[in-house]
């Protein structure tokens, strides 16, 4: 074995720059690591490439598709007119309860506790009116919804059987809604693998 000591001893300057020596050795180690890493996740990257490129992938915006339709324009107005008159009335049903406790904050120490139920229950009839108005016209199911349902919706039926058929013509697997309301708007069948798993959860 070759006397490293007695070696070092003769060259005390080699001894002083060994740690520097072996500490450049272990950075270049490190970077080959990182290097070799970094290699290997660009060979990942690259194969799972290879496999979306065998796919054809589109995006569409939907809301512009139908902006640009006339029907669409005339069915908005329609639902936007209709909505406004909704408004208009319950800003109407506020007023008259706002002028009805205004009155009776007014008069209240004019009247007997007979006559102070009576405006109080007034009042409370006339807001349970307003919330049930609001709630038949703006709510879940109310009108506006209905209305949205009646006109819109077929027009949207209309854009997304469209898109189907240009998917079909053009070859494309999977069509999805730029604007992101909609998400995937057409998805070709045979990359469906829900009952493969079906029979593998049962299996």
């Amino acid at each position: 074995m070759f006397p490293w000591d007695a070696f070092l001893f003769l060259c005390p300057e080699l001894k002083r720059i060994m740690p520097y020596f072996w500490g450049r050795i272990f950075k270049l180690n490190k970077k080959f690591q990182v290097m070799k890493k970094m290699t290997l996740m660009f060979a990942l990257i690259g194969c799972l490439s290879l496999g979306v490129q065998a796919q054809r992938i589109a995006c569409v915006d939907v809301n512009q598709i139908l902006e640009s339709m006339a029907e669409y324009k005339a069915a908005q107005e329609e639902v936007d007119k209709s909505a406004a008159q909704w408004k208009q009335q319950l800003d109407q049903m506020q007023d008259q309860i706002k002028g009805l406790y205004n009155k009776y904050q007014s008069e209240i120490v004019l009247l007997s506790e007979e006559a102070k139920r009576q405006r109080e229950d007034e009042i409370m009839e006339k807001e349970r009116q307003m919330i049930e108005f609001s709630k038949s016209k703006f709510g879940p199911e109310g009108s506006l919804f209905k209305k949205r349902q009646e006109l819109i919706r077929p027009l949207q039926d209309k854009v997304y059987a469209a898109i189907e058929e240009f998917a079909e013509q053009k070859g494309f697997d999977f069509i999805f809604d730029k604007g992101g309301s909609a998400g995937m708007l057409f998805s070709n069948p045979r990359y469906d693998k829900t009952s493969d798993v079906i029979k593998k959860l049962k299996g």
